[in-house]
């Protein structure tokens, strides 16, 4: 992770077990269960919710749970065997391990993997931040006053 401000590790997953992917109480278990898997901080109860659109590709699970370091959250997409997994952590893990992990859980056959730095520009130096604050209420300052 370097001196971003975190990792975003998104996963797409195809060929998944489709009665998991319906399945309302594994998928609140996964919520549950992951993020002390990974090391993180679970800090709310999970949320699962289960939506049916117009057709039978537009229905599924949507569920997420918020954790001291950021969220989980997951959608699944049962009739297509699909389903998409997003972890934002401010503190470091183990992406590999994680995708192993949900792979596993999962019964994922083929999965899709992108990671992102986030917030590359993030200041973590306290008097940095406060220049780069002063100088923006500067900034907006004379913007407002129709001389900058």
């Amino acid at each position: 992770m370097g001196e971003t401000f975190g990792v975003h590790l998104m996963l797409d997953g195809y060929g998944c077990d489709r009665s998991k992917l319906e399945s309302e109480e594994f998928v609140y278990r996964f919520l549950d269960e992951f993020p002390t898997d990974i090391g993180m901080t679970k800090i709310m109860q999970p949320s699962v919710l289960r939506y049916a659109g117009t057709g039978s590709d537009d229905c599924g699970l949507s569920g997420f749970v918020l954790i001291a370091e950021s969220h989980v959250s997951i959608h699944t997409f049962p009739s297509t065997g699909y389903v998409s997994i997003d972890i934002f952590s401010c503190k470091s893990f183990d992406t590999d391990a994680a995708e192993r992990e949900i792979t596993r859980r999962f019964e994922i056959a083929r999965v899709e993997r992108n990671v992102l730095d986030r917030g590359v520009e993030y200041p973590r130096d306290a008097v940095l931040v406060g220049q780069l604050v002063g100088s923006e209420r500067v900034s907006v300052g004379l913007r407002a006053a129709g001389t900058g």
